[in-house]
């Protein structure tokens, strides 16, 4: 594969209205992240991935766009904006901007116009079609919603949306829609950002004659339709392909086969992607499935296109409460997870607060969640029926807020984030889980972090290496070994709470000499492998 400079970069998502209050109106801001800039560059990664800050009705925090041009106030000005980003420079950092283009608010002057009536111009520029009998024209559901589809009285027509009622779909096929969304492209790349992560790209392409779906719940009809591809080509010809930026496709349901046909570099689409059969499709720790999901993924991308990891994000609980555990084992197992995501094939992501080991929250009321996909399927299991409480307990553990309560700066009031109300409650355990006692502590999670991204920028076997997954019989453990031009990496991992003794032959010859990292302070020299709960160790051998 051809080296980019995004090949060897460490990407730090912020996802701004939890990371720092600059104002004290209770949400973080653009002016917040330009003040915490040190601190994120003191990590040692490359890119900062912010979510998106256009002009907004905020629905969906910020992906119900209503124009792609501005700035929401609640985020700051062009002028914060242009700050940033020669902050950014300054500290040779780089950003890339969440971007949806599968839909807009519909408070969108493009959307108000294409409802104003069946002959207005921009008509087609969404997707409008008549009703069955009194009914939607199919039967599909939304992410968000019981229906795809939302009836306006005024023109008698149905409007699709993929996902809230709130976010109507762009119609693609529409020359028009994809020049105007190239030409917002240009627009930011020319003001300096890096690249772009492009929610939901994978839904821009329907299914021809939009047919009933013989299990509506079942989504993945909405994702990756004939025709996206050519989307993707045209999108690169027209904009990608003038600009040395990264592109990374947010791709739903996709196997390592067919996530290939947007990252293989033959076919100038994208340049890597995030695929969900671990975040969307594992509930709980499997190592078993992710180590078989891992192997797929290497033996279907490496050498043609690259991959990317991460185990949590905005949209994802935080990966020691859902993969590891934040309770005894914090610390250990949020430092074997870092290991090992930061060593496989592919581009690390870090989701602010991960480099702190915080912790997913559990409210107590509905009332307290802003995740509109979780209140919306909170009302439609209460409407069927089910018990509120029971309803609640049922979606709190993979709530999308779980994830978004604010960054933890210190022990004061509100953990530092806000002076005022912050928008979102804080989780409780600020006073114990936040920087400034991370950075007092040598042997903290975020100095570990930032000890891994240190290896990986020395070493090109962390980024170039091959991968060969060892000890396979071992439950508990995950083993591999990356080479490289003489270099030889071996991660081995304890995903479990007891100790483990591994016998394999393939681990026996691993010399305490050639220890570079591990989460625990080993006193002896065993020749077997004796593994503490949530051990991580990383050797360094000469191949």
């Amino acid at each position: 594969m051809k080296k980019h400079w995004w090949s060897e970069s460490v990407v730090y998502q912020v996802y701004w209205r939890s990371f720092y209050d600059s104002n004290g109106d209770g949400y973080g801001d653009l002016q917040g992240v330009i003040e915490k800039l040190d601190y994120i560059k003191a990590l040692g990664v490359d890119v900062i991935w912010l979510n998106p800050f256009y002009v907004s009705p905020d629905k969906d925090n910020g992906y119900d766009i209503a124009d792609y041009y501005g700035i929401m106030p609640k985020a700051g000005t062009m002028e914060d904006f242009l700050k940033l980003m020669k902050e950014t420079k300054k500290r040779d950092l780089k950003v890339i901007m969440d971007l949806v283009v599968n839909h807009t608010s519909d408070e969108h002057p493009w959307f108000l116009e294409s409802k104003a009536s069946k002959d207005n111009p921009k008509r087609d520029w969404y997707i409008w079609h008549d009703g069955k009998d009194g009914n939607p024209p199919n039967n599909w559901r939304s992410y968000f919603c019981p229906s795809a589809w939302e009836y306006d009285e005024k023109t008698e027509q149905y409007y699709f949306h993929s996902f809230a009622v709130e976010q109507p779909d762009l119609n693609w096929e529409n020359k028009e829609v994809r020049e105007e969304i190239y030409k917002m492209m240009h627009y930011w790349l020319q003001k300096g950002i890096s690249g772009f992560r492009l929610d939901a790209i994978a839904l821009l392409a329907k299914p021809a004659g939009y047919p009933n779906a013989k299990n509506p719940e079942d989504i993945r009809y909405l994702t990756n339709n004939p025709g996206v591809h050519e989307f993707l080509q045209e999108m690169n010809e027209k904009v990608f392909a003038h600009y040395d930026a990264l592109t990374v496709g947010e791709v739903a349901f996709v196997s390592p086969e067919e996530g290939l046909l947007y990252v293989d570099e033959s076919r100038n689409e994208l340049d890597t992607l995030f695929h969900f059969e671990v975040c969307d499709e594992m509930p709980k720790w499997d190592l078993k499935r992710f180590k078989a999901i891992q192997k797929r993924w290497y033996e279907g991308l490496w050498g043609k296109g690259w991959n990317s990891q991460f185990l949590n994000n905005h949209d994802h609980t935080r990966l020691v409460t859902r993969y590891g555990n934040d309770k005894e084992y914090r610390v250990a197992s949020a430092k074997l997870f870092a290991t090992m995501l930061h060593t496989l094939p592919g581009i690390p992501y870090i989701y602010q607060g991960e480099e702190l080991g915080m912790t997913g929250v559990k409210f107590p009321s509905i009332m307290d969640y802003n995740d509109i996909a979780m209140i919306n399927k909170y009302q439609e299991l209460t409407e069927k029926g089910m018990e509120p409480s029971v309803a609640l307990a049922n979606l709190q553990p993979l709530s999308r807020d779980n994830s978004r309560t604010p960054m933890h700066w210190d022990t004061t009031v509100n953990g530092g984030f806000t002076t005022g109300k912050p928008w979102i409650n804080m989780n409780p355990n600020y006073k114990e889980i936040n920087v400034a006692n991370e950075l007092e502590n040598l042997d903290s999670i975020f100095y570990y972090y930032q000890q891994l991204i240190a290896w990986r920028k020395k070493l090109p076997v962390f980024v170039y290496g091959d991968y060969k997954q060892i000890v396979e019989e071992e439950e508990s453990i995950y083993a591999y070994i990356r080479t490289y031009k003489g270099e030889k990496l071996v991660f081995v991992g304890n995903f479990s709470e007891k100790k483990v003794q591994i016998q394999s032959n393939e681990c026996l010859n691993l010399s305490y000499d050639h220890l570079v990292m591990s989460n625990y302070s080993l006193e002896d020299k065993p020749q077997a492998v004796n593994m503490e709960p949530y051990e991580a160790r990383l050797y360094l051998m000469k191949k």
